[in-house]
């Protein structure tokens, strides 16, 4: 009993504070990283994830971390093809990494037409900025945030 409950505390800190994670990837986040290297050209062990959620949808940002030029080219390359596949509403890679019954997926793929989804380059790396005026919508992006920080464990944090 004792060891479960501090698992689960553990686990608790390591999500509440991702970027400092010590503790071995689940077995989801491993299977996670093997899907991401078929999908993202770029290192999962030089990069990070930010997800910061936002009143009208969130920003998605992905940068090297130490500025490392190929690492920043392949991540600014990556995130470039996926906001123009995401305008479209074309959601496969996501899936194909994290699952098709990954949480906001559907609904934002139903509601695509009125996601705005923009690029833009950012120093070491590259963001994608979602917004909407639906508010089921939001909700979506949000869910599919935070299924990404949980997928992505060490290599993800989400700013509030």
């Amino acid at each position: 009993m004792k060891k479960t409950a501090i698992a689960a505390l553990a686990a608790s800190v390591c999500i509440a504070s991702a970027a400092q994670c010590v503790l071995a990837d689940t077995p989801r986040e491993t299977q996670v990283e093997r899907n991401s290297e078929r999908v993202m050209p770029f290192s999962m062990e030089a990069t990070m994830h930010h997800f910061e959620p936002t009143a009208d949808g969130g920003v998605q940002t992905i940068v090297a971390h130490d500025g490392n030029a190929k690492q920043v080219a392949l991540v600014r390359s990556h995130l470039r093809r996926e906001a123009a596949a995401f305008a479209r509403g074309d959601f496969n890679d996501p899936a194909s990494i994290h699952g098709g019954d990954m949480p906001g997926l559907r609904t934002m793929h139903a509601g695509a037409k009125r996601i705005g989804v923009r690029y833009a380059d950012v120093p070491n790396g590259a963001k994608i900025v979602y917004a909407t005026k639906d508010p089921k919508l939001v909700t979506a992006i949000h869910s599919w945030f935070k299924a990404q920080l949980s997928d992505h464990g060490a290599h993800a944090t989400m700013k509030m």
